[in-house]
This record gives structure tokens, sequence and C-alpha cells, in this order.
């Protein structure tokens, strides 16, 4: 699967916490996708994975979702972008 970013931000809460998202498209697929990021030091990052704007279909959504599990390198891209906005 390709996917294409549209967006990424992240930034620091009031208590030092990492909060991002990387809103991307994925070649094929009806609707986008939002992931969104969480740390509290930067080392270890929940996840969790939306459609951005509208519903989509659930097969579609549960592939992205497998992926994520499954590639380490889908993973880090997204949230690569999404760091790299943190530095801008």
């Amino acid at each position: 699967m390709k996917f294409n970013i549209v967006e990424a931000s992240m930034h620091k809460d009031s208590e030092g916490a990492f909060l991002g998202k990387t809103v991307f498209e994925v070649e094929g697929h009806k609707a986008a996708y939002e992931i969104t990021f969480f740390s509290k030091r930067g080392k270890e990052w929940d996840y969790s994975l939306h459609y951005a704007h509208e519903s989509g279909l659930e097969a579609q959504f549960m592939e992205v979702d497998a992926a994520l599990e499954e590639d380490d390198d889908w993973f880090d891209a997204l949230l690569d972008a999404a760091q790299a906005a943190l530095g801008a």
C-alpha cells in the first residue's frame, strides 16, 4: 500500500508530553486517515487511528490498521512526519 502524507503536527503539552497527528491518504482508499500519537517522554508511543474527515469502508480501515501493526516502516514514516513538524 502506498500512502501520501497530507499534514502533520506535534507539540508538547504543559507537562512535557508529546501530542501529535498525521493525516494521510492511502492509494485506492475512499477516505483519508488520521493517526494521533502520544508519548510521555518521546520514546514509547501510543497511537490511535481514525478517519480524518468522513467515514470510509470498514475493510479498508482494518487493512490500514493491520499495516500499522505489522509494518514498522509505515508507522515510523507517519510518526517521523509528526515529529518533524515539532521542530518546524
